[in-house]
């Protein structure tokens, strides 16, 4: 059987899904959708995240072409993140995705209540 790597890579679905569904990867991209960020502002506006998952984060979105990275000429020497147009289009449809759990969470609390009653229910008869 070949290595995990791979066959997400043979499937664009879940190769995308595999990168977006971490813990941190979407949280960092809607971040930058902001505008450019440098490391340390990121670590500070992206709750619970690691001084070291961010890294591991951004080294993976820069693989994937979603960010970018540029060493800014200070002293000391700083990074700042941006989207790339690839991520920016990645963002603007993860845009409608929140814009429909917005409208429609209330419907889906609902049916979870609904569901988990008649659960209950069949709990107690059995």
């Amino acid at each position: 059987m070949p290595p995990r790597d791979q066959i997400n890579h043979q499937c664009p679905i879940r190769d995308v899904l595999d990168r977006m569904g971490d813990a941190w990867s979407l949280l960092v991209m809607l971040e930058l959708s902001r505008g450019p960020c440098r490391f340390n502002a990121l670590r500070r506006v992206v709750d619970g995240i690691s001084q070291r998952m961010l890294a591991v984060t951004l080294r993976h979105l820069e693989r994937d072409g979603l960010i970018s990275r540029q060493v800014l000429p200070l002293s000391p020497p700083q990074v700042e993140y941006a989207l790339t147009g690839l991520g920016g289009s990645l963002i603007a449809r993860v845009n409608l995705l929140r814009d429909w759990a917005v409208e429609h969470q209330p419907q889906v609390w609902q049916a979870r209540a609904a569901y988990d009653a008649r659960d209950a229910s069949a709990e107690k008869a059995a």
